[in-house]
Parts: structure tokens; C-alpha cells; sequence
């Protein structure tokens, strides 16, 4: 039999400036409020601090700080899990970021689920003055300065741009030994990074004609993820890993590149189809440009598949 599938609801809070309403206190707390009830699983939320106007031209978005409505997420709601899909590591010191993720996962009482990528923004890299070439390599310094810092005991390390000498972190997240880290992203790269120092992966549905852009390669069918997951099982047995890779997908019609509309019986087929895959949770994002637009999308899709998904 297989496991339940996990569903993440996309906080609406990306869709600044047209949509203020979605992005505010009371949006954030009804909306989760909302999903705990309807029984999501988790919400989630994008990170673009500083983006070029030239990519919000274009379709991109901005999105308001991952850490600040994930708190607001956390207080309002109990069992909520709290997402970052998809944290930008290269953009913040590691030890910085660790403490974000530590204090509010000390908060919500181990709620929180650390989605990471390495990005593809090149003008948000050179504002926030981050490395854009070299991103790969700092999420792998990233992610073992924070798995160093959870430990609770002094750091002793040498960065890129950072030197940590006895220093300690507190508070010391709720999950031990850190909360759940999943690798975003279709590469081989990014596969091998889920295997080596993460316990999930997060592919993505993509065009291939956006994998230049994105900078990771297009999925665009499930026979192209199950390709991908053949890497993953192939790179796990060579690097020894026995514990199983918690992978998380979107479904085409709720991502960035869909429409954000569903028909219940197909999207139904296709859940069943990514949890025979091994697919253990999805996200999804939905329509919505007011608050109680929203609220009707989130009822709808909860009763036609949150309530019915394998």
C-alpha cells in the first residue's frame, strides 16, 4: 500500500505589487488557517528578495521574506508543516541562515520543511552580491556549515567568505539532528547533492526550451522524472545511501508553467501515477487575485483532491 501523499499549498504571498491583499498578516494567517483545516499538509514560499525589473517584466515575482511568513504561518496554525520551496542558500550567510532556520523551527515545535536551491537569478545574485558562477559549490559549503552549526557544539570551519572560530549556535533546532533538507533542481548536480547531503529532492516540471534559462534541465513528462529518478537510485547505490530519498514534484497543471486549473480525474490519475514513481509530496499553486478568490480556489481543490489523493 502506498504512503499518503504529502500536499503543499503555495502561499499567495508572490503576488506583489498588483495583489497586495495576498500578501499581507491577515492573508497569510487565514490562508493557513484555512489549509490546516482543509487538510493540507504544508504551505510553502518562494524566496526573491531583491529581483531585476526586467524579470518581473517578464512573468517573474517577488516574494516577501520566506522566514517572516513562515512565522506568521506557524502561529496561526498547530500541525501546519512550514516549506521553503525553494530557499536560495548562496544568498545569505550560512550560520545566518541556520539560525533563521533553527529559530523557527524551535518555534513551531519542529514543523518546518528546508527546501533549498541553488538559483538562477544572475542580476538577484549580483545585487545580493553572491557568487552567481560558483553557486553549486557554496550550496555544498552552505549546507555543511549548517548541518555543523545544528550539532549545538562549537564550529570550527573555514569558508568562502566566512571563518567560524568556537562558535555556537542556539536556539538548536526542534528536529533533531535538523529538519528535513531537500535539493531542488533537475540536474545531475543537484541529484547527487539530494544523495549526499540531504534526505530529499525536489525536481521540477520545466519546458526544455527553459532549461537554459532556469539552468537545469526540463522535465516534461513522467517517463522524463522517472529518467530522473533513475539517477537518483542510480547515485544513491554508488554512494551507499540505504535511507530512501523523500522526492516532492509539481504537478504541470499547478505549477509556474500551468494554467493553475485542474480537472479532478486526470490530476487524480497523475498523483497515483508520481506515487508509483516514489513521489512522497507535491506542491501546488493556485489561482487567486483576491483573498476570497483564493479561499474558494484552496476550498475547491481541497474537496476535489486533497480529500481524495492516494
Amino acid at each position: 500500500m502506498l504512503t499518503p501523499m504529502l500536499i503543499s499549498l503555495g502561499l499567495p504571498t508572490d503576488r506583489l505589487p498588483k495583489h497586495p491583499e495576498l500578501a499581507s498578516a491577515a492573508a497569510i494567517t487565514t490562508v493557513s488557517q484555512r489549509a490546516e483545516a482543509a487538510g493540507y499538509d504544508a504551505v510553502f514560499v518562494t524566496d526573491h528578495p531583491f529581483p531585476s525589473a526586467k524579470y518581473i517584466a517578464r512573468g517573474g515575482h517577488h516574494s516577501i521574506d520566506p522566514f517572516v511568513a513562515l512565522s506568521f504561518a506557524a502561529a496561526a496554525t498547530t500541525t501546519l508543516r512550514l516549506q521553503t520551496n525553494l530557499l536560495i542558500l548562496a544568498y545569505r550567510n550560512p550560520f545566518v541562515t541556520a539560525h533563521g532556520i533553527s529559530t523557527l523551527d524551535s518555534l513551531s515545535d519542529g514543523r518546518t520543511i528546508i527546501g533549498v536551491g541553488a538559483g538562477y537569478l544572475e542580476p538577484e545574485f549580483a545585487a545580493l552580491g553572491a557568487e552567481f558562477a560558483g553557486r553549486g559549490k557554496r550550496n555544498d559549503e552552505v549546507l555543511t556549515a549548517m548541518t555543523a552549526a545544528w550539532r549545538g557544539e562549537p564550529v570550527d570551519m573555514d569558508g568562502s567568505d566566512f571563518r567560524a572560530t568556537d562558535n555556537v549556535l542556539q536556539p538548536l533546532p526542534a528536529q533533531r539532528p535538523h529538519p528535513p533538507l531537500l535539493i531542488g533542481g533537475n540536474s545531475t548536480a543537484a541529484i547527487r547533492r539530494a544523495v549526499t547531503m540531504a534526505q530529499g529532492w525536489i525536481p521540477m516540471p520545466s519546458p526544455a526550451s527553459a532549461a537554459k534559462m532556469l539552468g537545469t534541465p526540463g522535465i516534461e513528462t513522467l517517463d522524463d522524472l522517472g529518467g530522473r529518478i533513475a539517477i537518483a537510485e542510480r547515485l544513491a547505490a554508488e554512494h551507499g545511501r540505504s535511507e530512501p530519498l523523500q522526492i516532492w514534484f509539481t504537478p504541470w497543471a499547478m505549477s509556474g508553467f500551468g494554467d493553475r486549473q485542474w480537472d479532478p480525474r486526470p490530476l487524480l490519475e497523475e498523483l497515483a501515477a508520481l506515487a508509483e514513481l516514489g513521489v512522497a509530496g507535491v506542491t501546488v499553486t493556485l489561482p487567486g487575485t483576491t483573498l476570497d478568490d483564493f479561499l474558494r480556489a484552496l476550498d475547491a481543490f481541497a474537496a476535489d483532491i486533497v480529500q481524495q489523493a492516494p
